[in-house]
């Protein structure tokens, strides 16, 4: 049994774009029915959605059958976390709130076994190394995990260069949401500063040789962060897409006249 290959990765390291949809609805079946939707990733989100590792590891199994790409983001960038993650079977991670290099540093080593990092031995039960099916799979992991880091803060974006010259570090993803907040722009990550400042990451991102991420449920912006370098681009959100579209079907009907019966004379 062969190590499952990293296509996401492979696609970030040869500057190809990958288009993804975030995950929140927390479940298989929505999971395995948006897998065959054509988008290259999916965020399943353990950050902000109701998400747990079970809950993960049956949306990494809705997911296997199909071409799309499975990323998980868990609460924090916490070693304990990662390696339960790693585990059951996820090979690309999005590591929420990175401010440093020593952050990126950490959020890399929790990924490598030792001596190269402090990720926990444990195959033997693990989904990851179909339960010590692969061969050497504790030497070959690493080359098939994609680690990437979220930059949200000012803070974040001060130590950007560092954290993208981080070795292991294959992307940073920059967060609208919370870097306008902590801009002093809640709500605002349109606003002309906030913009300003997303832009020039993508492209300090970029001269470090890594991949630039963001989450821009904008189409006209989400192209926009394409054309300026960034490489993978989450252009909505299943909860949004779903709330959104019940919303428009409930106001067609509910605002519009009533039909005239089939008897009216009129």
């Amino acid at each position: 049994m062969n190590l499952p290959h990293n296509a996401f990765k492979a696609a970030l390291a040869a500057g190809q774009p990958q288009i993804g949809l975030w995950l929140g609805l927390a479940s298989p079946y929505s999971t395995e029915l948006l897998a065959g939707a054509g988008f290259d990733w999916l965020l399943i989100d353990g950050e902000h959605a109701p998400n747990q590792l079970g809950d993960m590891l049956a949306q990494l199994q809705a997911v296997a059958p199909y071409p799309s790409h499975p990323v998980v983001r868990p609460v924090w960038n916490d070693p304990v976390r990662i390696k339960q993650i790693l585990d059951i079977g996820a090979q690309t991670l999005l590591l929420p709130m990175v401010q440093t290099a020593e952050e990126a540093a950490q959020a890399v080593a929790a990924t490598r076994y030792p001596p190269r990092g402090i990720r926990g031995v444990g195959s033997a039960l693990a989904r990851a190394s179909r339960w010590n099916r692969i061969p050497d799979y504790l030497l070959a992991a690493e080359r098939e995990i994609c680690v990437l880091v979220q930059i949200e803060t000012r803070q974040g974006l001060a130590n950007l260069d560092a954290i993208a010259a981080t070795d292991g570090v294959d992307g940073v993803f920059i967060g609208p949401a919370d870097l306008s907040a902590d801009m002093g722009f809640i709500g605002q990550a349109g606003h002309p500063e906030v913009q300003a400042a997303i832009e020039d990451a993508i492209g300090r991102i970029q001269a470090h040789g890594k991949a630039a991420g963001i989450l821009m449920a904008d189409e006209q912006q989400a192209r926009r962060y394409l054309a300026l370098g960034a490489r993978f681009v989450a252009v909505g959100v299943d909860t949004t897409l779903l709330a959104r579209s019940a919303e428009a079907l409930a106001r067609r009907f509910r605002d519009a006249p009533p039909a005239a019966s089939a008897n009216s004379p009129y």
